[in-house]
């Protein structure tokens, strides 16, 4: 027999592409089961020839390790039958390691055919020598080498099944299984080779027409590695691909799960926002005419927040809306639907079927919201007005329950704030005139609808007229004159008191620009300013562009403002009148004695005239108290230099009364009401005639 040797660093070699194959097998294996469809039979097809051509490879390089004394070649023909045998058993260890179930007998079954299927590939390759006489074979050995295959392709098959899902741990076991497996590969090739016996007078037919040794073991080394490693690579960028999918995929469905979220719910709070509460009024309005129950509908609104935006931050104002929402939720049940419909609105869905239950649960409600709110380490303190609106008809739907609590609510505020109000029939009644009116006031204001008339002011002692007031009418097109007291509140509610405020500033101005040019030079003209006209940023201005448009000197123009909205916030009121009495304007504290004026402010406001209420002049002939008020506002008024005028005379004994005590002017229906220009003129005529008169009676009795 020829003996035959083993180069060692192809022998190594063999080794080497034995583990990298095993491991191309098992991370193929996890790769087709990933994929789906189209895809997962591409990694089918490719990871068969991979892995084939690695166990090919493998036995090849194998066979070219082995050298005998004679020279040696290969048919290129059965040399390629033995690699397209071991793709095709590539092929179906893949597609058995990817089914679903792989019990016991499957495994059998399979490691059987892969094994034969090994051993064929590895003694077709043998054939390739085509050695004369024919290569005897050890049966034992080659039984062993079967055995050995068929062991090594079960526990191959075995290993990739249960490694195939990926893992933080996959790859270091899938390293240490493709080192047994390619063990056990390269077990089975040498013990089949062992098995192959040469004769001493063996041949090698294709000695110098087949693949020559010297030539091919380079070659099938690098062509058998860089296949396997673009499988290796393919895999890993397809892994990495696939993650970064995933990712994507996640953080989209996140995002997306995030956006339907938002959709129906309050971005600030969490609550549901209008769209969700709307759909669940629904959902309960369908149960309770199912069921034949009823559940109320509480409607809040915070008092005072807009106060603690202003003077906190937005950012504490959201912190609070916070804590207001925690504390709601707290105080009602978890079958509840609480949401947040806009600023510092908040609507509730409760399970409340009797009108008692209801008002407890809003008393609750009243009551937590009134304790202290710590935020930014401020102590903040606000309250809630709450309407109640009950589901007891079933054609009540979604839009009237919320109106109609909305309404209480508003009704609550009207109440003095701080309280509930159950929803009434008679309150659509006033939201629908109250509706009416703003449309009736926005068209009044396009169209120009208001009118001036105008009240004097009398001199206490000579009667003469020494100044006039200006007074908002709205000649409505069909109730006629309105009185301002009926539509200046919803003025400064919409915002519109701000251009109706400068169109009676303006015509206020224009028209004692008249007179003066007529020579009623000692006159004055007072015009009330709003709360809300008097805190707008362009006050002043406004004011300086009127006076310089009819060419009127400041010292013509009084602007009353009550004793209220001076107080309100009197380092800005201050400020405000400070820069009008410097322009030369004068100032008058409209409805004095009714508000909390503290002294210390009171003579620092740059006031030239303080107003008496009606209110304490109405009542002067028959309650002490009124009169005693009024000498100190007199006593007052004379201390800090300033001029008095009582308004509300309508009799002759207020008249003796007022100017007695030392006010400098008065106004009210004894003297005249309210008039057109044209009347007032007349007026002011016959009065300064009547006040000649009686001053030249005494000087005849004189002489």
């Amino acid at each position: 027999m020829l003996a035959g040797s083993y180069n060692p660093w192809l022998v190594l070699a063999s080794l080497v592409v034995a583990v990298l194959a095993s491991y191309t097998a098992l991370d193929m294996a996890g790769r087709v089961r990933s994929a789906q469809g189209q895809i997962a039979r591409g990694w089918l097809l490719g990871g068969s020839v991979a892995m084939g051509i690695g166990i090919w490879a493998m036995h090849f390089l194998g066979m070219l390790a082995f050298s005998l004394p004679i020279p040696m070649g290969y048919d290129p023909t059965i040399t390629i039958l033995s690699l397209l045998i071991a793709i095709a058993s590539s092929g179906f260890a893949l597609w058995v390691v990817c089914q679903r179930k792989f019990n016991g007998y499957r495994l059998c079954i399979s490691a059987v055919a892969m094994g034969a299927g090994v051993a064929a590939m590895h003694y077709t390759g043998m054939e390739a020598m085509r050695m004369m006489p024919h290569i005897q074979y050890v049966p034992s050995l080659v039984v062993l080498s079967i055995v050995i295959a068929v062991l090594a392709s079960g526990a191959a098959l075995w290993l990739a099944f249960y490694l195939r899902e990926a893992s933080s741990r996959t790859k270091f076991f899938r390293s240490g299984a493709a080192l047994v497996m390619g063990l056990a590969i390269a077990g089975m090739h040498y013990t089949g080779m062992a098995a192959a016996k040469f004769p001493a007078n063996s041949t090698c037919s294709l000695a110098h027409g087949g693949f020559a040794p010297a030539q091919l073991a380079p070659v099938v080394l690098v062509f058998a590695l860089a296949v396997l490693s673009v499988a290796l690579i393919a895999s890993i960028l397809d892994v990495r691909l696939e993650s970064r999918t995933a990712t994507l995929a996640s953080s989209l469905a996140y995002a997306n799960q995030e956006l339907q979220f938002l959709a129906v719910h309050d971005n600030l709070t969490k609550l549901p926002n209008r769209a969700l509460l709307e759909d669940r009024l629904e959902q309960e309005i369908q149960n309770a005419k199912r069921e034949s129950t009823r559940f109320s509908v509480l409607f809040l609104d915070l008092d005072g927040f807009k106060q603690v935006n202003d003077a906190f931050g937005h950012h504490a104002g959201d912190l609070l809306l916070l804590q207001v929402a925690e504390r709601i939720r707290a105080s009602i049940r978890a079958r509840d639907t609480l949401a947040r419909i806009g600023g510092d609105e908040f609507v509730l869905l409760a399970n409340a079927s009797e009108p008692a239950d209801a008002a407890v649960l809003a008393g609750k409600l009243v009551e937590e919201i009134a304790k202290p709110f710590l935020i930014a380490r401020h102590e903040i303190r606000v309250s809630t007005s709450i309407g109640i609106a009950v589901y007891d008809r079933p054609e009540q739907q979604p839009p009237d329950l919320l109106r109609n609590a909305d309404t209480a609510m508003y009704h609550a505020k009207a109440m003095g704030r701080n309280t509930y109000c159950f929803f009434d029939a008679s309150m659509n009644e006033n939201a629908q005139k109250e509706l009416q009116l703003l449309n009736d006031l926005r068209s009044g204001q396009e169209k120009q609808e208001w009118v001036l008339h105008y009240q004097p002011t009398i001199d206490a002692h000579t009667g003469a007229v020494t100044g006039v007031e200006a007074l908002l009418r709205w000649n409505h097109p069909t109730r006629g004159l309105v009185p301002p007291n009926l539509f200046i509140p919803a003025a400064e509610k919409t915002g519109l008191i701000v251009p109706i405020g400068e169109w009676v500033l303006n015509e206020a101005c224009r028209q004692m620009s008249e007179w003066r040019a007529a020579g009623f030079t000692n006159w004055t003209i007072a015009v009330n300013l709003s709360a809300v006209q008097f805190n707008h940023p362009g006050l002043t201005q406004m004011v300086r562009d009127t006076l310089d448009r009819h060419a009127l000197e400041p010292k013509c123009l009084t602007l009353e403002i009550t004793e209220t909205t001076a107080m309100r916030d009197v380092h800005a009121s201050l400020s405000i009148l400070q820069k009008l009495h410097e322009m030369g304007v004068q100032i008058s504290i409209d409805d004095f004695g009714t508000g909390y004026s503290s002294l210390l402010y009171l003579k620092r406001l740059p006031a030239s005239e303080l107003k008496i209420d009606r209110g304490f002049v109405c009542e002067l002939a028959n309650d002490t108290e009124d009169a005693a008020i009024i000498s100190a506002i007199v006593a007052l008024g004379h201390t800090l230099n300033l001029r008095i005028v009582a308004e509300g005379v309508e009799t002759a004994e207020q008249q003796e009364f007022l100017s007695r005590l030392g006010c400098t002017a008065l106004q009210g229906f004894l003297f005249a009401k309210p008039m057109e220009a044209e009347e007032f003129v007349q007026f002011a005529t016959r009065q300064a005639a009547r006040t000649q008169v009686i001053e030249l009676q005494p000087a005849k009795r004189r002489a």
